[in-house]
């Protein structure tokens, strides 16, 4: 892709626009960047792009779209809106980080995508592969732009990746190797509009595969599991609940590997590192990625014995007075939570709230079950998930002002033997720039009582 002297728009200035700016800067390209922001939101990113021959149109879209070769959009601007539109209607290609970064690579792709587990399961299949000794790199949604190590990937080369409804999107020619789609339940329809939208969306990630290309679903979820008629590359299920013809699952406790008409034992499920019966279907997810690139079956059972887990997602934080604080605050919409709150079998105060995505909260609530015993509830949704959880019959709620609040009226109320949990079951940006920032809040929070 020769974009010397070529005009590039990057539509949105979020952490990928950092690295692009600087890409295209090494491919001599003539850089304008777009954001509604205004400049005063944005100093922070500026300030680190200095140096940079960049023009800035800031705290509106441009007026005219002539001359502009290539439009790059962030993940976090809807392809919907007017100006997008317009840019499409002029002739110009759009396209997101994920498409420009496999433009300029050779590397082996392996997609990952679902609404929860991507994050964990990416890591998961990242650390198998670097195990193996294969030069491994972990990239996509989980933070690290693609963009970053195209430079330095080969042609063997495994670029793990996680990947967003949002990313897939905006791809035209993006083909991994191995795809997966984890799970898919309902989120971000503040975006999609409609789960069929979503579905769609979330199916992109195969649409360019073919017959040599492998598929991994979830044959649990019927959603994943009926969009195998619409993939032409083959396709491998995994599942916790059934056996299969072909594929991983679960049998008399034990993970088995079924291909060939024949069975090979991996290990029994007990012996996974992660607690849930949705870590282990993540785990399930990464033995048929792995054993589809015919990773050595020693390895793949090391690591899922071992595997730590990743932050903010059921992460232990601290034990006071018998009562211990967990981090999720990955759990950013409402199945995400119910997966961690089924996680423990102690009672639970449960810290909730968030940025709204119109979710309903409603079974969110009935997976209480017993468990939770109180609700401490924060940013835009608190009203609306209080009012779900009292016309579910759940009366016992506290609404907070902010995460010290949080942590504080949890520790208020608790007693020996009870669990503290944030999670969420909504997005973080009503009040944090990001999930992180979010529970590295609350571990603060904690940390300080």
């Amino acid at each position: 892709m020769n974009l010397k002297g070529k005009k590039v728009l990057l539509v949105g200035l979020a952490k990928t626009g950092i690295s692009m700016i600087k890409k295209l800067n090494e491919m001599d390209s003539e850089i304008i960047v777009n954001d509604i922001k205004k400049e005063t939101e944005l100093q922070n990113i500026i300030n680190e792009l200095k140096g940079y021959n960049v023009k800035y149109i800031l705290g509106k879209h441009l007026e005219t779209t002539a001359g502009i070769d290539l439009a790059v959009v962030s993940p976090g601007v809807p392809l919907d809106i007017p100006f997008i539109q317009k840019l499409k209607q002029d002739g110009v290609e759009v396209i997101g980080e994920i498409e420009f970064s496999y433009r300029l690579s050779n590397s082996i792709f392996i997609g990952i995508t679902g609404t929860n587990g991507k994050t964990t399961t990416t890591t998961l299949v990242g650390e198998i592969f670097k195990a193996s000794h294969q030069d491994t790199y972990i990239v996509g949604n989980i933070g690290n732009p693609v963009i970053d190590v195209v430079n330095i990937a080969n042609e063997n080369s495994v670029l793990v990746t996680e990947l967003s409804s949002f990313q897939l999107e905006s791809i035209e020619h993006f083909r991994p190797k191995v795809s997966a789609i984890l799970n898919i339940t309902e989120d971000h329809l503040n975006r999609h509009k409609t789960m069929e939208n979503y579905i769609d969306a979330k199916s992109r990630i195969f649409e360019n595969q073919t017959q040599e290309d492998f598929v991994i679903l979830n044959y649990d979820c019927p959603l994943t599991r009926n969009l195998s008629s619409r993939c032409k590359s083959k396709v491998i299920f995994f599942s916790r609940k059934e056996e299969l013809k072909e594929g991983v699952f679960v049998k008399d406790e034990n993970i088995v590997i079924r291909f060939d008409g024949k069975d090979t034992t991996l290990m029994n499920k007990d012996e996974l590192s992660l607690p849930g019966n949705h870590n282990l279907e993540n785990a399930l997810a990464a033995v048929a990625i792995t054993t589809t690139m015919n990773v050595n079956l020693d390895t793949i059972r090391n690591i899922l014995r071992t595997f730590k887990g990743v932050e903010h997602r059921l992460e232990f934080v601290r034990e006071i007075n018998n009562v211990k604080f967990i981090n999720d605050s990955k759990g950013t919409n409402p199945d995400a939570s119910i997966k961690a709150i089924q996680s423990y079998n102690k009672p639970i105060i449960l810290i909730a709230g968030g940025m709204d995505k119109n979710s309903d909260f409603r079974e969110f609530i009935r997976s209480f079950d017993g468990k939770v015993k109180a609700l401490v509830l924060l940013g835009e949704t608190a009203e609306k998930i209080e009012k779900t959880a009292q016309d579910e019959g759940f009366d016992n709620s506290y609404k907070v002002n902010n995460m010290k609040e949080a942590v504080n009226k949890a520790f208020d109320i608790s007693q020996s033997g009870d669990i503290v949990l944030l999670s969420p079951a909504c997005a973080s940006w009503d009040m944090y720039e990001s999930y992180e920032a979010r529970g590295a809040d609350f571990k603060n929070c904690v940390f300080s009582l």
